[in-house]
């Protein structure tokens, strides 16, 4: 299959590649996408020189004689797909000039009651691979997921779920899947996020994304552990799936090779695919008046401003993200350079991430 640019990212929200980028995203994550349309329906596209047989599994590496045949010897590269959300389903297409099967599926998980619940799968690694589908999963919080919901994350296989987020944030909004699925933390107090700024609440910004480095090392520390024991597939979350969530994705799909400029464009995702009503439940007064952080979230409440999704970028247009990775830049000289010195992760474990990760 010719590994050509698509413009369209999964999920209906098109963002368009400079010329300047294009040589990099000519990988195998941009020349399929699938989203869906209805309940029982998945819309598939992508490019290619000739003819592709289209097949459908429930795991993304069935092989070819376990997956269901869908559509043969298709060349318009559209498909629709019949395919509930579970269990979850994957799309196998082979192209028949040379035999190659690409996978691909849903960038962000169908769910009623959730918010940016995504998988990274697909994304253009190191060396023309790809990052695999169901291995690695970023969300918000799930306080509030339908029973229907709690059954399509069970399904995904889990074998852990790491919780980004504070001491008081896991007490205000218990996961539902908490018993079901094993869970990690690493305790704080969400008044330490404020303490460099003498215990003020600092607004969302790059000057706060700087502190992330420091802020968030036993976290980052944390679920490079996990992925390094390649147990499973894993999740981690914040509150809002962008922050703290985003910070940690840049890591992960830096080491696994991903260009920069697409952990750019999946953390500005975050925006359109956030869902803030499930995020928090309703904080009453008398909660919110005895603990500053529930009144911290009463009163993003009481925002209608902050009932939409903001954009994630400081007033000059510059992504929040792009600070915390120049401070990594200025102060380690890579990614990987941090990730060694802050997280035990040597060059040898990248390795072998990639080899676990990608495809």
């Amino acid at each position: 299959m010719r590994r050509t640019h698509l413009g369209a990212w999964a999920f209906g929200l098109v963002l368009a590649a400079s010329p300047a980028l294009a040589p990099q995203t000519l990988a195998r994550a941009h020349d399929a996408i699938a989203s869906r349309s209805d309940a029982a329906t998945l819309l598939v596209d992508w490019q290619a020189s000739g003819p592709v047989d289209v097949y459908l599994a429930t795991r993304p590496d069935a092989p070819l004689a376990n997956a269901r045949p869908v559509a043969r010897a298709v060349r318009s590269g559209h498909a629709k797909v019949r395919a509930a959300a579970t269990p979850r389903p994957y799309v196998l297409l082979r192209d028949r000039s040379d035999g190659r099967v690409t996978t691909v599926a849903e960038r962000m998980l169908p769910l009623a009651q959730g918010s940016n619940f995504r998988d990274l799968g697909g994304y253009p690694a190191a060396d023309g691979k790809t990052v695999r589908w169901g291995l690695i999963y970023r969300s918000g919080a799930t306080p509030l997921l339908s029973p229907a919901d709690i059954a399509m994350v069970r399904g995904l296989g889990l074998t852990t779920m790491v919780d980004l987020r504070s001491d008081e944030e896991r007490r205000l909004a218990p996961t539902r899947l908490a018993g079901q699925i094993h869970q990690d933390a690493v305790p704080y107090s969400m008044m330490a996020l404020f303490a460099g700024n003498h215990g003020k609440v600092t607004g969302n910004g790059g000057a706060l994304y700087r502190q992330f480095p420091t802020l968030l090392a036993p976290q980052v520390r944390l679920v490079f552990d996990r992925l390094k024991a390649h147990a499973g597939p894993i999740e981690y979350n914040c509150s809002a799936g962008q922050d703290r969530t985003g910070f940690m994705t840049a890591l992960i799909l830096s080491a696994l090779g991903t260009p920069r400029a697409v952990i750019l464009q999946d953390y500005d995702l975050s925006t359109a695919l956030r869902h803030p009503e499930w995020e928090m439940p309703r904080i009453d007064a008398a909660t919110a008046a005895s603990d500053p952080v529930a009144r911290l979230f009463a009163g993003y409440q009481a925002n209608p401003a902050m009932a939409r999704p903001q954009p994630l970028h400081d007033p000059d247009g510059r992504t929040f993200l792009a600070s915390a990775l120049d401070e990594i830049d200025t102060r380690y000289g890579s990614v990987e350079g941090y990730l060694d010195k802050v997280a035990g992760v040597s060059a040898a474990d990248i390795a072998a991430l990639r080899k676990a990760y990608t495809e």
